[in-house]
Formats: C-alpha cells, sequence, structure tokens
C-alpha cells in the first residue's frame, strides 16, 4: 500500500466526517434547539439563574440558592462603624 492511497483514504474520512457534522448541525429537528441555545446569552440573568438550579435539582426559594449563594461584603461606611467599636 502506497502512501499516496493512505492520503486519498484519509481525505475520503476527513470529508465523509465534515458532511456527517454540517448534517447534523444543520438537521431540521434541532433547529429550535440551536435557536433556544442561541438566545442563552440574551437572556435574563433570572431567568438563567432559575433554569440552572431547576437543572441541579436545587429548590429555588431556598434564601442561599435565591441570593446566588454568595453574601456582599460590607460597606466601607460599615467597616469604618465597625472599627471605632
Amino acid at each position: 500500500m502506497d502512501i499516496n492511497v493512505l492520503r486519498q483514504i484519509a481525505v475520503v474520512l476527513g470529508a465523509v466526517a465534515f458532511i456527517a457534522i454540517c448534517w447534523w448541525a444543520f438537521s431540521p429537528k434541532r433547529k429550535k434547539r440551536f435557536e433556544e441555545d442561541a438566545q442563552l446569552p440574551f437572556a435574563d440573568e433570572e431567568q438563567s439563574r432559575r433554569a440552572a438550579y431547576k437543572a441541579d435539582g436545587k429548590d429555588i426559594e431556598d434564601e442561599s440558592v435565591a441570593g446566588g449563594g454568595q453574601e456582599h461584603p460590607p460597606s466601607a461606611e460599615q467597616n469604618k462603624g465597625q472599627d471605632k467599636q
């Protein structure tokens, strides 16, 4: 088997893989999903957070989850008051 035959086989396999990926990406039954996914960066932050917690199986009503699970650091004015005590 010559090296050129192996190269030709590789080119044909690459072309078949490219066509298969294009067919998968542009399939009509996947169009709705891809359109929804394309809008994700523009979705409201709260809706995105709710969807993420729902997917993880967490309860959105849990206070630590609803607030993002992060505590805000005290402001500079609050720090001044604590320093004087």
